[in-house]
C-alpha cells in the first residue's frame, strides 16, 4: 500500500479547499459567535479531512469504509453548521454557495468511494 496515498485523492484535496474557505469564514464571524459556532465549524470540517486521511491507512476495506462513513457524516454536519450561519445572516452568500458546492462534491465523491468498497 502506498504511504500517504490520501494526499493524491481529489476528495482529500477538496476537503482541504473547504477547510481553508471555512477558516476565512470563521475569522469574519462576530467575536461573540467565533468560539461556539466557529469552533464547531472548524471541528466538523477538519473531521472530514482527518477521517479520510486516517481511513486511508487502514489495512482492510471494511475499516476504510467506516472512516469514509464518518467523513460523510462530518460533511453533513458541516453543511448544517453553515446553514445555521446563513439562517442568522452570519455568512456571506458567496461563501455559503462556494462551501455548499464543495460539500456537495465531497459527498458525491465519498458516496462513490463507499459504492466502490460496497461491503
Amino acid at each position: 500500500m502506498k504511504q500517504f496515498r490520501f494526499r493524491e485523492w481529489k476528495v482529500y484535496q477538496d476537503a482541504h479547499r473547504l477547510f481553508s474557505l471555512l477558516l476565512k469564514v470563521v475569522k469574519k464571524l462576530p467575536k461573540e459567535y467565533r468560539f461556539e459556532l466557529g469552533s464547531q465549524l472548524v471541528r466538523s470540517s477538519s473531521s472530514i479531512l482527518l477521517n479520510i486521511a486516517e481511513g486511508s491507512g487502514k489495512q482492510s476495506e471494511k475499516e476504510l469504509n467506516r472512516f469514509i462513513e464518518t467523513a460523510l457524516g462530518s460533511a453533513y454536519e458541516t453543511l448544517a453548521n453553515i446553514d445555521i450561519l446563513r439562517f442568522n445572516n452570519l455568512i456571506e452568500e458567496k461563501d455559503f454557495g462556494d462551501a455548499q458546492q464543495i460539500i456537495t462534491d465531497i459527498c458525491s465523491q465519498l458516496g462513490a468511494f463507499k459504492k466502490k468498497l460496497d461491503l
